[in-house]
């Protein structure tokens, strides 16, 4: 059986914008590791934009479509988030959910 590609994310910041870039699956099977940083692996001002970059993942299953709406509300409480380089997949499970206008709220 073939490993599925680890989730990984680049963090890029400047003083008005932090940028995560997820590149990898994003599915239940690589999920833990940002689950379990999910409140500390991002230092931010409250001034500062969040942006999601998704143009590198490779795939997205229902639960890393959970973890993307988890993260976006977790930090859309105290910043001002968006989605970027979104790919179809993610669009296609928000549709399947019922959560497109939900995730259009994200997108620029």
């Amino acid at each position: 059986m073939k490993l599925p590609k680890p989730l990984r994310w680049n963090i890029q910041q400047d003083s008005d914008s932090l940028t995560v870039v997820l590149s990898g699956n994003l599915i239940r099977d690589t999920l833990s590791p940002i689950w379990e940083q999910r409140a500390s692996f991002l230092t931010l001002t409250s001034e500062q934009s969040i942006y999601w970059d998704l143009g590198k993942i490779s795939a997205i299953d229902s639960a890393g479509l959970t973890l993307l709406i988890e993260l976006l509300h977790f930090y859309s409480k105290t910043n001002v988030n968006r989605v970027i380089n979104v790919p179809d997949s993610i669009f296609d499970l928000a549709q399947l959910f019922d959560l497109q206008e939900w995730l259009d709220q994200f997108t620029e």
